[in-house]
């Protein structure tokens, strides 16, 4: 018998959450009722399109969430232009799922914090792929927290 939950879920994908830099990238993914934010991944910057396509022929994913960069005064740093070629990248080559942008200030801050918080050693909290992976999941669940606030 299934769990009464199961009856009444909707059929939905997941949230794919980008943290992208041109070294390494950050990915991060929602459960398939988008409540729970979860770390998948860091993976090479050149190589973020080719794995999603991989990741997708196992999994529905609704939409991708890319950190949006911007400096403290609310100006675009100078990374955007980066993720912007990422984004049209990624548009041309899985067109059907729709891309938004969510403000990724902090997210290494607290990345550190989270790992200092969770007992991680010095040289734990030194590996630049789990920093940019937990900043993918801080994304996500920045962008899960609006979207429950916002409709």
């Amino acid at each position: 018998m299934l769990p009464i939950f199961a009856i009444f879920a909707p059929d939905m994908g997941r949230i794919i959450a980008i943290d992208y830099g041109r070294k390494r990238t950050g990915i991060a993914v929602t459960d398939k009722l988008q409540m729970i934010a979860n770390g998948l991944t860091t993976v090479p910057g050149e190589e973020v399109v080719r794995y999603l396509t991989n990741y997708l022929s196992n999994e529905s994913v609704d939409l991708f969430v890319v950190g949006y960069p911007k400096q403290m005064n609310n100006e675009p740093s100078e990374n955007l232009k980066y993720v912007e070629a990422f984004v049209k990248r990624l548009n041309k080559s899985l067109p059907d799922i729709p891309v938004k942008y969510c403000d990724e200030r902090f997210t290494s801050v607290l990345a550190h914090q989270a790992m200092i918080d969770g007992g991680l050693k010095k040289k734990k909290r030194q590996d630049k792929k789990l920093v940019d992976e937990i900043s993918a999941v801080l994304i996500l669940q920045s962008y899960l927290e609006s979207t429950k606030y916002n409709g």
